[in-house]
C-alpha cells in the first residue's frame, strides 16, 4: 500500500493555522452583537476559503453559495434633496449610507450636468470582506466594489439626456447589493453556468438547483423509461408536459421553473385529423432557420425528435377528462391551430404570465426594481430584443404605441402609476402585436382550449395569456380515474395520476388537476418559492 505524499513542510503549519483561525473566527460574535462588544474578526471564513486546498474549500463554498446569489438585492433609492441619506446594511459593511449631489452642466446648455454619489461604509464584518454594488437608472447601469470603511464617491459626468435627470430627481438612483460580495458572486456564477451545460455535470446541477430551491425530488423510475405508445389511445386535446434537465434549454427551464413554480418547462398538445392521424401542435418549435415558431408536426416526427433530444426530457401525457372531451370542438381547435401556424413564439407576453402582484411573484432577492434595471440593460445592449420582449406589451398596458422603455416609464409616472403596478396589469388574449397574436407554449394550448369550448361558460372572462405552465396542469380538466389510463402509460411502480411516457426520473406535478376554471382566473396570484402557495380564486 502506497503512502500519501506528505504536504510540504511550509504549507502544513499554515494550513493548521488557517483552520484554527477559521474555528476561532466562527466562534466569535458577529454582526450587531460584535459591534456592541467592539469586536471585529480578522477575517470571515468565507474570505479565506479560496486559499484552502480545493478538497477542503469547495464542499464548504458550495453550501454557502448558489446560483440565486447572482441576483442583486435592491437596498435603496438615492435621490437628490432627500431629507436624510439613504441607509442600509450590507453583506460586508453593516452600516452604509448614501447621498447624491447634482452637478451643473455647461453654460451653453449642451450638457445637462451630472452627479456625484457619496457612499459611506462602516462597521465591516471582517478585515478582508468587501461589498459589491450595482447602480442603475432606466438609462444606465454601472457597478463598483468597496473594501475600506470610509466615504467613497461615484461620479456621473453627464446624464444621458434630460429625461434621465428628471427621473433621478423624482426617483433617485437605484442601489443593488450583491448579497454574497465579490467572492460569492464569482462562486454563484460558477454555480449557474453548469445549468446550461449539456453534460452529466450540467444535469446534476439542474437537479440540485431544483431540489434546493423548489423542494423537487427526482426519484429514478424503473425501466422501461420509454413507453410503448399506442397512438390509438391518444386523443385530440390531450396535453403534453415536458421537463428538460440539461443543456441550453434545460438551464433555461430550470430558472423558469424556479420563478413560476411550475414543475415542467414546456408544453405541447395532441390533435387527430379527420383520417385519424395523430399530430402534435406547439408554440416553440425550432424550424430550419433556428426560429422558435408555432408548428404542427406528425406524432412520429415529434416523438422521434423527443427520443433524440440531448436535453434528456421527461414527458407526461395528461389525457382530458371524458366529460371535458365530450365538449371539445375538434373542428374549432384545428381552425385555431391552422390560423397560428408559422407565427413566432409568444416572447411579447412571456414574463407577464408570471407577474401578477406587486411583490409576491419575485423570488428573493428579485423584485420590480431589478426587473426594471435588467430591462434597462437589455434595452441598451439589444434594443430589438427589448422591444420584442416587453416594450410592445408595456405599450399595450398603457394604450400607447411606439414608446421605448424610457418613454414608457415617463408615461407611467405621468399617470400616477408605479412601474411595478404597470407590470401587474393583466395581459389580454385579444391583443394583436406587430407580428400577430402572441402566445407562449402554454397560452397557445389554452387558447385552443378556449376556441374548442373547454372553458365554457367562462370563455370570455378568462385570459389564458395570464396562465403559467403550473396554472395549466392545475386545471381540473384532466382525467381523474387511473383505471381509464392506457395500460402502457406508466411503469408498474410509478402509480402516477397521469401518463409518463418518457424519462428516467418520476415526474412531479404538484396540485395536478385540482382547480375548476372560474372568471378572471390567475390574474392576481402570488408565486413565491419554495411552497408557491396560491389563495383560492386568485
Amino acid at each position: 500500500m502506497a503512502w500519501a505524499e506528505p504536504p510540504p513542510r511550509g504549507r502544513l503549519p499554515a494550513l493548521l493555522l488557517l483552520l484554527v483561525l477559521l474555528a476561532a473566527s466562527a466562534a466569535l460574535p458577529r454582526g450587531a452583537r460584535a459591534m456592541e462588544l467592539g469586536l471585529k474578526v480578522p477575517f470571515s471564513p468565507r474570505d479565506v476559503l479560496p486559499i484552502l486546498p480545493r478538497q477542503v474549500a469547495w464542499p464548504v463554498m458550495n453550501t454557502l453559495h448558489s446560483a440565486v446569489d447572482l441576483l442583486p438585492s435592491f437596498v435603496a433609492a438615492v435621490a437628490p434633496g432627500a431629507p436624510a441619506p439613504a441607509a442600509w446594511g450590507g453583506a460586508c459593511f453593516a452600516e452604509n449610507e448614501a447621498a447624491i449631489e447634482l452637478t451643473p452642466g455647461d453654460r451653453n446648455g449642451t450638457d445637462v450636468g451630472g452627479a456625484v454619489l457619496r457612499l459611506k461604509t462602516a462597521s465591516a464584518q471582517s478585515w478582508t470582506c468587501m461589498d459589491l454594488y450595482v447602480f442603475a437608472t432606466p438609462y444606465r447601469i454601472t457597478w463598483d466594489y468597496y473594501f475600506a470603511a470610509r466615504e467613497h464617491t461615484l461620479e456621473i459626468k453627464s446624464w444621458e439626456e434630460e429625461a434621465e435627470l428628471e427621473y433621478v430627481k423624482q426617483h433617485g438612483i437605484s442601489v443593488f447589493l450583491m448579497p454574497s460580495g465579490m467572492l460569492g458572486t464569482l462562486l454563484s456564477l460558477i454555480d449557474v453556468l453548469p445549468l446550461f451545460s449539456n453534460t452529466a455535470w450540467g444535469q446534476h446541477s439542474n437537479l440540485a438547483f431544483l431540489e434546493k430551491h423548489m423542494g423537487a425530488s427526482f426519484e429514478k423510475r424503473s425501466q422501461p423509461w420509454v413507453a410503448n405508445i399506442r397512438k390509438e389511445d391518444i386523443q385530440s386535446g390531450d396535453f403534453l408536459a415536458l421537463s428538460k434537465i440539461r443543456g441550453r434549454w434545460g438551464g433555461f427551464e430550470t430558472l423558469e421553473k424556479w420563478v413560476t413554480g411550475a414543475f415542467a418547462g414546456h408544453t405541447s398538445v395532441c390533435l387527430k385529423d379527420e383520417k385519424g392521424d395523430l399530430w402534435v401542435a406547439e408554440s416553440g418549435y425550432e424550424n430550419d432557420k433556428g426560429e422558435e415558431v408555432i408548428a404542427i408536426v406528425p406524432w412520429d416526427e415529434w416523438w422521434t425528435m423527443a427520443l433524440k433530444d440531448e436535453s434528456n426530457p421527461q414527458i407526461a401525457l395528461l389525457p382530458l377528462h371524458p366529460d371535458v372531451r365530450a365538449r371539445f370542438n375538434e373542428n374549432a381547435a384545428w381552425e385555431y391551430v391552422r390560423s397560428m401556424v408559422g407565427k413566432p413564439y409568444g416572447y411579447h407576453n412571456m414574463i407577464f404570465s408570471w407577474i401578477d402582484t406587486i411583490g409576491d411573484n419575485y423570488p428573493p432577492p428579485l423584485d420590480a426594481n431589478l426587473v426594471m434595471a435588467v430591462m434597462s440593460m437589455w434595452t441598451r445592449v439589444q434594443p430589438l430584443y427589448a422591444a420584442n420582449m416587453w416594450n410592445e406589451a408595456l405599450n399595450k398596458r398603457l394604450g400607447t404605441e411606439g414608446l421605448d422603455l424610457q418613454g414608457i416609464i415617463i408615461e407611467t409616472e405621468r399617470r400616477g402609476m408605479s412601474f411595478d403596478q404597470l407590470l401587474t396589469i393583466p395581459e389580454q388574449d385579444e391583443w394583436i402585436y406587430s407580428d400577430g397574436k402572441s402566445t407562449t407554449c402554454v397560452a397557445f394550448i389554452l387558447e385552443m382550449y378556449k376556441e374548442a369550448g373547454i372553458f365554457a361558460p367562462f370563455t370570455e372572462s378568462i385570459q389564458v395569456t395570464e396562465f403559467t405552465i403550473r396554472d395549466a396542469y392545475m386545471l381540473k380538466i384532466f382525467d381523474d380515474n387511473p383505471a381509464r389510463l392506457p395500460s402502457w402509460c406508466n411503469t408498474e411502480s410509478d402509480k402516477l395520476p397521469f401518463c409518463q411516457i418518457l424519462g428516467e426520473y418520476r415526474m412531479e406535478l404538484p396540485e395536478y388537476n385540482t382547480i375548476e376554471p372560474y372568471a378572471k382566473m390567475n390574474e392576481n396570484c402570488p408565486s413565491l418559492p419554495p411552497t408557491y402557495k396560491r389563495p383560492a380564486r386568485c
